[in-house]
């Protein structure tokens, strides 16, 4: 599955993804491959994603994306809130 992060300001990731795990208005929530189209706000918090393949590879030219130092595929992401759209097997989440 495909995700996407994009603030105002820059594109934050981009790439292939395992699972996401988002920090919803009523609380914490995570999204597969094969989740049904949802359209969601976010609340401030961290995103967690889950990648196929070890973090090494990742490109953070953004400086926002932070290394999970337990687990080499985990990578995590402040927001200050924003929207997720998942249609098919593509994320984009406008973040604040």
């Amino acid at each position: 599955m495909q995700l996407e992060i994009i603030t105002p300001d820059k594109k934050i990731f981009k790439g292939e993804v395992d699972a996401v795990q988002l920090p919803g208005l009523d609380g914490s929530f995570q999204v597969l491959k094969g989740h049904a189209p949802i359209i969601s706000a976010l609340a401030k918090g961290t995103v967690k994603i889950n990648l196929p393949v070890n973090h090494d590879k990742l490109d953070n030219l953004s400086g926002l994306i932070q290394h999970d130092p337990s687990n080499d595929k985990i990578i995590r992401v402040d927001i200050n809130g924003g929207v997720l759209e998942m249609l098919g097997d593509n994320i984009i989440l406008l973040a604040e």
